[in-house]
């Protein structure tokens, strides 16, 4: 199982905003520590917020992949549905030259939906246009010159996308969250999944993990080929009291907020408590706690390839992630390495 951080680039911690040009630093700062301490990944989000700066999370991976050796960079997710796939395909091939083939893709069609009307699009065209964009960057991927046309772009005749991937096929996963079109829809195509899984008890994605298999079955897919991902909010401390109490006061702000907004109902410690117990979907403890939650997880999904955690948006300080960071590394990756030799 490949571990990684996803990060959207807050500024905020707890109850200290930093300059912009601090958070951006330290972010830069976690995703070298995420390198030397041994983890497979680091991806940026999307959002068109005041309070993230991942409005162009290609810029970011570029400048840490010039700091970097091993780690690959991604974003975590590209709305494709408001971008244009021939940029996208641009500035992640040049994200794979400045990375010498450490870039990848996650798209999918934006859980946060500034982005459609700050870009000039209907949110009535969704799904459409996201599957159409879909189309095209994946036709982008496997041909250098592209005939195409469509409904929200102009057309292309015999027109050549540059530069090229370093990879011979820039890896493209499909962000989903819990629509099951969007699980065989990744299934009938053959890419990698990642499920980001916020709340309740993970194993409940099971039936829908089952249909992108059954999907990718059917469409000739491999099982080696049918990868899935989980990106769900987590923590790492050197004890479980520890952790708790260090992420605990953050995530309850952060979601009672988001609660508001969104209509549900603000978080409670009766209900915390039941997200970090083995089968909720917080994997928030010592290294041993979440080491054991992980491959729990992966056991009740049928097998799970990669894991991010998002965990820079619970009120943490710089100091407490790149410590988190250094211990995912150092303890969390090799319990689980030693849990399935």
């Amino acid at each position: 199982m490949e571990i990684g951080i996803d990060s959207f680039a807050s500024a905020m911690y707890g109850n200290n905003t930093l300059s912009n040009v601090d958070a951006m630093e330290q972010l830069l700062d976690r995703i070298i520590q995420a390198d030397q301490a041994g983890l497979d990944i680091f991806g940026i989000g999307e959002h068109h917020k005041k309070e993230f700066l991942d409005s162009a999370p290609a810029v970011i991976l570029a400048a840490a992949a010039a700091r970097t050796k091993n780690i690959r960079l991604t974003s975590a997710v590209t709305v494709l549905s408001t971008s244009d796939p021939v940029r996208v395909y641009q500035s992640f091939a040049t994200l794979d030259l400045i990375s010498k083939g450490r870039a990848e893709l996650v798209v999918g069609r934006g859980s946060a939906v500034e982005a459609y009307p700050l870009f000039g699009f209907d949110l009535n065209d969704y799904d459409a246009l996201f599957k159409e964009k879909l189309e095209l960057l994946l036709k982008i991927i496997e041909h250098e010159a592209i005939t195409w046309s469509g409904q929200f772009r102009p057309a292309l005749k015999d027109q050549p996308v540059y530069p090229r991937s370093m990879q011979e096929k820039l890896p493209v996963w499909l962000g989903v969250g819990g629509t099951p079109e969007s699980f065989v829809r990744a299934g009938t195509l053959g890419l990698p999944l990642m499920v980001a899984i916020i709340g309740g008890e993970t194993e409940r994605f099971r039936p829908l993990i089952d249909l992108y298999r059954q999907a990718g079955h059917r469409a000739g897919f491999t099982p080696e080929q049918l990868k899935v991902g989980l990106h769900s909010p987590g923590y790492v401390a050197t004890t479980n009291e520890e952790s708790i109490a260090d992420y605990y006061p953050g995530y309850a702000e952060l979601w009672t907020k988001a609660g508001r907004e969104r209509g549900w109902p603000p978080v409670t410690r009766t209900g915390f408590n039941a997200l970090v117990a083995p089968k909720g979907v917080l994997v928030v403890g010592s290294p041993e706690q979440v080491a054991e939650k992980l491959v729990r997880h992966s056991e009740a999904l049928g097998g799970v390839d990669r894991f991010t955690f998002q965990m820079d948006n619970a009120g943490l300080s710089h100091k407490q992630l790149m410590r988190s960071i250094e211990i995912i590394g150092t303890k969390v990756i090799p319990l689980i390495k030693k849990e399935n030799s």
